[in-house]
């Protein structure tokens, strides 16, 4: 019986043996030679996206088989990155296995630019490539990249940046700095109605607003003379605009942009605390001061275990309580909710900074 059993498993081992002789024999040898090349789009493509087409197909790439020397599966994908990048972290926009063309949506494309850091609603240059593999993980790529041009979109809430002659005294980088500069931000996607809080220490201020933080694109005031206020806004090209008094304060700005209104207002406020825990009661607010380096307003207050709120300029107009709905201790909104707190003393700030991302913190000393 142990005579057997050495018999079979020795003629096991002499087919592996011949099969593993056999298989390194006749395995393909893959050798890439030609690289796939791209036939379609062709150079300088300019692609505008909108939310609207976002299923649409912005783009059927197709190219020309990549050659690896025999009858192997291969599997193409089409990468894009910024023009002048060396596509080591690309995004890719599609892939298949054993064919020579791949449809892309608008949606994926707009997604791809925006994760490489192109600015909605600005035309940025790409570059897009094929890459092909096989089962081997051996690659080819074109010899050539494409350029494009993508635009692509966001259905972020629109904002406006506020460059202008205030910049370097208030805090917010250098003067006329659409990159540095505060913004306002409109109520939704699609919407034309903007707001923010920003601080002027200048009583001479010039400004104007752009779509994007840049000068591709301005609106700007529409009276003959730079530095009037007329709180009529014009597309450009266009005036500075000015402040409604030469007064340097902290600034409650909204505008709209929309072609049949184009408005702009700027309300001074100063902020402070009320409430049933406050030393002034319901009847008047405690102060806060203004940091300019934290862009925060800030009181440090002696509270009695009951409710407080924000509101500016010791008056009903504006105010600021917690969230009505899924209050989180953080945010605030327009006529919210008194905010409980419990007997001590604390130092309160109230971030208006980002617009309408209205926050406040408590910190018991």
């Amino acid at each position: 019986m142990k005579n057997i059993t050495r018999s079979i498993i020795a003629l096991f081992a002499i087919v592996a043996f011949s099969c593993t002789q056999d298989d390194v024999e006749n395995r393909p040898v893959i050798t890439p030679t030609d690289a796939p090349v791209l036939t379609a789009p062709t150079a300088g493509t300019i692609y505008v996206l909108t939310p609207e087409n976002a299923t649409a197909t912005a783009e059927r790439f197709t190219w020309n088989s990549a050659n690896f020397g025999g009858d192997v599966e291969v599997t193409y994908a089409v990468q894009m990155d910024k023009k002048g990048g060396d596509f080591s972290a690309p995004q890719t926009l599609g892939s298949v296995v054993s064919a020579n063309q791949v449809a892309v949506t608008v949606e994926v494309m707009n997604g791809a630019a925006l994760k490489l850091k192109a600015t909605p609603y600005v035309a940025t240059d790409f570059e897009i490539r094929v890459v092909a593999t096989t089962g081997t993980s051996t690659s080819i790529v074109t010899a050539t990249t494409t350029a494009i041009v993508v635009k692509p979109y966001t259905t972020e809430a629109p904002k406006l940046w506020v460059p202008g002659s205030y910049q370097a005294a208030s805090g917010y980088g250098s003067d006329w700095t659409p990159a540095t500069a505060p913004q306002l931000a409109s109520s939704g996607y699609g919407k034309t109605d903007f707001e923010g809080y920003v601080y002027i220490n200048n009583a001479t201020a010039q400004y104007k607003f752009t779509p994007a933080a840049n000068w591709d694109d301005e609106f700007g005031e529409a009276g003959a003379t730079d530095g009037v206020f007329t709180g009529v806004l014009k597309h450009k090209p266009a005036k500075n605009a000015g402040l409604p008094t030469a007064k340097a304060a902290y600034y409650l700005i909204k505008a709209d942009t929309d072609p049949t209104k184009l408005t702009y207002s700027l309300t001074e406020t100063a902020w402070g605390i009320i409430g049933s825990a406050t030393a002034g009661g319901w009847d008047n607010s405690t102060a806060m001061t203004y940091d300019k380096d934290k862009k925060v307003w800030t009181v440090t207050a002696t509270l009695t275990g009951a409710e407080f709120k924000f509101r500016a300029n010791n008056a009903w107009t504006f105010n600021l309580g917690k969230l009505k709905a899924g209050a989180d201790g953080v945010h605030l909104q327009y006529d919210g909710d008194n905010i409980a707190v419990d007997a001590g003393t604390y130092t309160i700030t109230l971030d208006l900074s980002s617009p309408r991302e209205y926050k406040y913190t408590i910190t018991k000393n």
